[in-house]
């Protein structure tokens, strides 16, 4: 199970360079950042709410937290993933 870690953290990695450097291009970057963050937490929210009828849930951590703002969605499915996985 351990080959499965650096793979995901490397991606992470990737991922969170590429969504840094786009909104530091763009022309309102504290807006583009935060409407980044928006959807990440709201698909958290929604999968945590919805834990009951799906029996799939992403403990609520100061991780999951960080990488569902910083990554959005793909952040959250991203979890989902490596949950699944581990």
């Amino acid at each position: 199970m351990d080959y499965y870690i650096l793979p995901c953290v490397c991606v992470g990695v990737i991922l969170f360079l590429i969504i840094i450097q786009v909104i530091m291009h763009s022309e309102h970057p504290v807006r583009s950042a935060f409407f980044s963050l928006l959807p990440g937490l709201a698909a958290l929210l929604c999968i945590n709410l919805l834990s009951t009828y799906t029996a799939v849930s992403v403990p609520v951590s100061p991780m999951s937290l960080a990488v569902s703002s910083v990554l959005g969605i793909p952040g959250v499915t991203a979890l989902l993933i490596i949950q699944r996985i581990l």
